[in-house]
């Protein structure tokens, strides 16, 4: 692993893509390059990476006459990298190495696997987004993307504190709205209904029911409607047991007159005595029951008509809300509550709505900290950027870091919107830097932004395509310094055509193109005949090699011995 490389590409296996049938790379630390001649296969290679990294495939990768191809990529991972919490999170071992693997099939499917686990692609672009990003012309993410300038600008900063701060207010804000909006939705709901509610708890309150009334009211109602018919017959039956025209008295004469005669003729009366008294007794207890009768019989008409009027209000507040008479005083009792709550929600309302104020105050005024902070930090990023512009032919560009802010904004990251803006000449109206720069320009502006930001929350991973293409000289000179600054900091891999930048590199690979004859079936074996097809390989280049490359890249097709010599002292002062 190359200095301050934390985490790095190890080795890239692809398997028919394209012209490639074969092909197993290791990789180290620091600055890589991967030259060749134009059309050797330099964006196969690339294309297949990109593969590997969660990106779109296609059936066209395949190679001719396969079925399917299939990149590996193994990445040594720092054990505190996000790349592995992602793909903790995705429930993924990862033990050891993050191993990413996709097969590409010959009719467009393909399937993704982390550490020989299958996943969904936008898993294995999410970790392929974190362990590495590419520049140039396969560039779909990292800084070509607007939506994570924010994030690089805080990162430039270390502005890490103010912004955890920032997402735990806002955090906050979230939950006392939600929590207000839920409240005022609960007292909204019972506002609809609040005037029939306190009309409902005023007249059950007067009413005051109480449970068992009804079937008592009821059972009183009738034992008065049916006294008055049965009256004069339970008053007669009172005067013949009691009355006037009463037996009880003949009957008690009857019986002392045979109570005198016991003692002479005892077995002859006594019978007669015992029935005499037992009659005498019946007649005492229906005299009795009687009385209780007519005393029950007799009513005032007045009592009827409260009792009736009782019963009937009774009834009547029934049928109105809808519940058996029975259960009105719980009804009330729910009423009384529902009232109370309604009562204590327009107060906790208020509670809520001075809650929500803090919380919108408190986040205002870490947003404030937090956007003071990223224009403090923007100040230095551009002055870094502008300082690298110069040698690499951008002298009269501008980088800008544009902040635009929304006050009303509650997001957890903060209220400011941050993209990265260039002028690319003098005179010329500034725009987001992907829109107004070309993509030379944007190479070398990537590049810079890279320098400035190496070690500040980079992919550990970095592959430059072409950036110099078109340049030469001292502006690829500056080029090749650069990309050695940033391999200091982080893993840099760069297809090139520049010897500038070649000479700076830790390890040197060669793309080339070879004509191999397979051997054939059928008669055409029988003719001793064989198929020639074009493969691309990659090989590592030695020092007597590499001095050799570099020296094709300096003079073309014929290699001089000036440029031999031009090519050793390319290598002399990178080593210098």
């Amino acid at each position: 692993m190359g200095p301050g490389a934390a985490c790095m590409l190890v080795q890239l296996a692809i398997r028919d893509i394209v012209l490639i049938d074969k092909l197993d790379l290791a990789f180290s630390g620091g600055l890589t390059v991967l030259t060749g001649e134009t059309g050797a296969g330099k964006s196969i290679l690339l294309d297949a990476f990109a593969l590997a990294l969660g990106g779109r495939g296609d059936g066209g990768l395949v190679r001719h006459g396969e079925a399917q191809g299939g990149v590996t990529a193994v990445f040594d991972v720092a054990l505190d990298h996000p790349a592995r919490a992602i793909a903790a999170s995705a429930e993924i071992d990862t033990d050891g190495d993050l191993i990413l693997r996709r097969t590409q099939f010959a009719d467009g499917r393909t399937r993704a696997f982390v550490n020989d686990q299958p996943v969904g692609v936008q898993t294995m672009r999410a970790i392929g987004t974190a362990l590495v990003e590419i520049h140039g012309q396969h560039d779909d993410r990292a800084l070509a993307d607007p939506t994570t300038h924010r994030a690089i600008l805080d990162a430039f900063g270390g502005l890490q504190g103010p912004l955890a701060s920032v997402a735990a207010a806002a955090k906050r804000v979230r939950a006392a709205r939600t929590a207000l909006t839920e409240q005022r939705a609960r007292v909204e709901a019972a506002q609809k209904e609040a005037d029939f509610l306190r009309h409902a708890v005023e007249e059950l309150g007067a009413l005051d029911p109480q449970a068992g009334e009804e079937a008592s009211l009821a059972e009183r109602r009738t034992l008065m409607q049916q006294g008055e018919k049965v009256a004069r017959e339970l008053n007669e039956a009172l005067d013949l047991v009691g009355g006037s025209g009463s037996m009880v008295p003949h009957l008690s004469s009857a019986v002392r007159k045979l109570e005198r005669r016991a003692a002479t003729v005892p077995s002859l009366v006594e019978p007669s005595i015992a029935a005499l008294d037992a009659a005498l007794t019946a007649l005492d207890e229906a005299r009795t029951a009687l009385d209780a009768a007519v005393l029950a019989a007799e009513f005032d008409p007045r009592e009827l008509e409260r009792v009736e009027e009782r019963l009937f209000a009774l009834r009547a507040a029934s049928r109105k809300y809808a519940v058996p008479a029975d259960d009105l005083a719980d009804l009330r009792s729910r009423y009384d509550a529902d009232v109370a709550a309604l009562d204590a929600g327009e107060k906790a309302l208020s509670g809520l709505e001075a809650e929500q104020n803090a919380a919108e105050a408190a986040y205002a005024a870490a947003a404030k900290k937090l956007g003071d902070g990223r224009r403090r930090a923007a100040k230095a990023l551009d002055a870094a950027v502008q300082a690298e512009l110069p040698p690499l032919k951008l002298e009269g560009a501008r980088f800008i870091t544009q902040i635009s802010v929304d006050e009303t904004s509650r997001d957890a990251a903060g209220t400011e919107r941050v993209e990265f803006w260039a002028q690319t000449n003098p005179g010329t109206r500034a725009g987001p830097m992907m829109k107004v720069a070309s993509g030379g320009e944007l190479s070398r502006f990537m590049l810079a932004l890279k320098v400035v930001l190496a070690g500040k929350g980079s992919a550990p991973t970095l592959i430059f395509d072409e950036i110099d293409t078109g340049l030469g000289g001292a502006v690829a000179d500056a080029i090749g310094a650069r990309l050695g600054r940033l391999a200091a900091q982080v893993q840099v891999v760069a297809v090139t055509h520049a010897p500038q930048v070649a000479a700076r590199a830790g390890t040197h690979f060669r793309i080339a193109k070879d004509t191999v004859k397979d051997a054939v079936k059928g008669a055409a074996r029988a003719k001793g005949k064989a198929e020639e097809r074009v493969t691309t390989r990659v090989v590592g280049l030695a020092a007597e090699a590499r001095r050799e490359e570099i020296a094709r890249m300096l003079a073309g097709a014929t290699i001089t011995d000036e440029a031999r010599a031009a090519a050793a002292r390319l290598l002399q002062g990178a080593e210098g």
